[in-house]
């Protein structure tokens, strides 16, 4: 058999389809090649450990730097509002956006630092921007700090002179807050008030935040007496005495308009009760007194005549609502009355102090007894 012919048509040798056996390579030249491939390889380990140890100083940077931060006690005064159950870092966002402190992260930090950031009450602060957060959280625990008009209401005041006061002192329009008390409905009064605003304006020492309004004022004012009420167990102890509570802060208001001694309220409520428990008038002066455009020092037979249902002269059992604010001490009075068969007090001493009696013979007594000590 011959060799089959490899030549193409153009007589042509063509390429060989299998190739050359390659050659190895000597160990000089293996030795040179793995020397190269280690050092691209240690290049490219180099270049990224270095990448890699600048990112983490970066991240860690950012943990160990903590929040963005002013530093000192600030410059330009500023007054910020601090809104009532916030957290530090709702008080942080506060402060951030007022340009307090530089980031609300700074606040909380300091706040998380010191237990007394707890303690931090709602309301109005003259603080400083650019402060750092420590110093922002010292000045809001400073209570010099706080901005508040301080209005002191005492007992037995009346609605008009609560309000008068109010407006003369924490620079609220008289007319809001007549405005506001003409709308019971907006300041949560306890059911049993029936709409009544008079005699459920707590008398207290109140701190008024400059921005404050009418409603919220005497709302706040409500509150208190309700806090006051549920303190004392005033609607289980008006049950018990067979009263309803409207009751119960009516015949206080008037035993605060009726004396100034702690001691005699018990023995006033007695009184009433047994008044009204004889269908007798109560006839008590302070009821006519709220009827006047202002207090006389002697009311006369003109005044004693007013159709006012409020007058206990003309008209039979309790007034319709309360006459004054009664505090805490009049209220236990009308609650837990004192033991005793006493229809009549008279004052007998210059000092204003009450003496009791239970018969018209008695009355007749102490009344002259009260004419020539006060004349």
């Amino acid at each position: 058999m011959t060799d089959r012919d490899t030549t193409d048509r153009t007589g042509q040798q063509p390429y060989e389809l299998t190739p050359e056996p390659r050659r190895g390579l000597t160990r000089a030249q293996r030795q040179r090649r793995s020397a190269a491939a280690l050092f691209v390889a240690v290049f490219i380990l180099a270049g990224i450990g270095a990448v890699t140890v600048v990112g983490g100083r970066k991240v860690l940077s950012a943990f160990t730097r903590g929040p963005a931060d002013f530093a000192g006690e600030g410059t330009e005064a500023i007054t910020v509002a601090i809104p009532k159950d916030a957290s530090a870092v709702k008080i942080g966002e506060v402060l951030e956006k007022a340009g307090v402190v530089k980031s609300d992260g700074a606040f909380s930090a300091a706040a998380r630092a010191d237990e007394r950031a707890k303690a931090i009450q709602p309301g109005s602060y003259q603080l400083k921007k650019g402060m750092s957060g420590k110093a922002a959280l010292l000045l809001l625990l400073d209570p010099k700090s706080r901005l508040r008009i301080r209005v002191a209401i005492p007992e037995g005041w009346t609605l008009k002179q609560i309000l008068g006061s109010i407006a003369d002192k924490a620079k609220i329009p008289l007319k809001d807050l007549q405005a506001a008390a003409g709308k019971p409905a907006t300041l949560g009064l306890p059911t049993y008030a029936e709409g009544k605003v008079e005699g459920f304006l707590f008398p207290a020492t109140y701190d008024i935040a400059p921005d404050a309004t009418a409603t919220s004022v005497l709302t706040m004012m409500v509150n208190r007496f309700e806090q006051e009420a549920a303190a004392i167990n005033l609607v289980e102890l008006a049950k018990e005495a067979d009263l309803s509570p409207l009751q119960a802060v009516i015949v206080a208001s008037m035993i605060e308009r009726e004396t100034k001694f702690e001691e005699e309220g018990p023995k006033i409520a007695r009184v009433i009760y047994n008044r009204l428990d004889q269908d007798q008038l109560l006839q008590i002066d302070a009821t006519v007194q709220y009827l006047l455009p202002k207090p006389k020092e002697k009311l006369l037979l003109d005044d004693l005549k007013d159709p006012s249902p409020y007058n206990t002269y003309v008209h039979k059992g309790l007034p319709p609502g309360a006459i004054s604010s009664p505090g805490t001490k009049s209220l236990l009075a009308a609650l837990q009355p004192a033991e005793g068969k006493w229809r009549f007090y008279v004052v007998t001493s210059k000092d204003g102090h009450h003496e009791f009696a239970d018969n018209e013979k008695e009355f007749a007594r102490l009344k002259a007894k009260g004419k020539a000590a006060t004349g």
